[in-house]
C-alpha cells in the first residue's frame, strides 16, 4: 500500500512481525540539543541550578527512558537492550546530547535511542526552567544506525 511498515494492506495499524528474522548486532545514535541563555548554561554546567547536578538527572531520565520506549510508541517492540550511553557537550549558548542504544536482535534500536535523547533534553529543560524558561529544544535527529537487513546507515551533515 503505502510502502510503512507499521500498516497492514487495509492500511490498519499493525506491530510488525520480527519472529522470523535472525538476531544481529544493532545499534543507533540521536541527538538534540537545548539552547538557553547564558546565566542557565552556566548553572547547568557547574551543577549549581536549583535542582542541582541537571546532567546527571538528564543522563539517568534518558538512559530510563530508552528502556521504557516501548510503552511510549504505540507499535514498538519492548527490547531487551544491551547498553544505552547519553553523553552531553557544551556549545556557545546550548547543550548537546547524544544517545546511543545498542542490543542483539530482531529489530532496531532506532526508537529507544531518539528517546533517550528527547527524554534526557527534557530533563534539562525541567531542571533548569527556573533559570531560563524560555529554552528552546532543536535539532532531535538521528545520526546513524548499524545492523539489521538495511544495514548501515548515517545522516548527512
Amino acid at each position: 500500500m503505502s510502502g510503512l511498515t507499521h500498516l497492514d494492506d487495509s492500511g490498519a495499524a499493525r506491530m510488525v512481525g520480527v519472529g522470523g528474522k535472525q538476531p544481529t548486532a544493532r545499534s543507533a545514535t540521536a541527538e538534540g540539543r537545548i539552547r538557553m541563555t547564558s546565566t542557565a548554561l552556566e548553572a547547568v554546567r557547574q551543577g549549581s541550578g536549583p535542582k542541582g547536578d541537571v546532567l546527571a538527572a538528564a543522563r539517568i531520565a534518558g538512559i530510563m527512558a530508552a528502556k521504557r520506549t516501548a510503552d511510549l510508541i504505540p507499535l514498538c517492540h519492548p527490547l531487551a537492550l544491551d547498553a544505552v550511553t547519553v553523553e552531553f557537550q557544551f556549545e556557545p549558548e546550548a547543550v548537546r546530547v547524544s544517545a546511543t542504544a545498542s542490543l542483539t536482535g530482531r529489530t532496531g534500536v532506532e526508537m529507544e535511542a531518539m528517546t533517550a535523547a528527547s527524554v534526557a533534553l527534557l530533563t534539562v529543560y525541567d531542571m533548569a526552567k527556573a533559570v531560563d524558561k524560555g529554552m528552546i529544544i532543536d535539532g532531535v535527529r538521528l545520526l546513524a544506525k548499524s545492523g539489521g537487513k538495511s544495514g548501515d546507515w548515517r545522516a548527512e551533515a
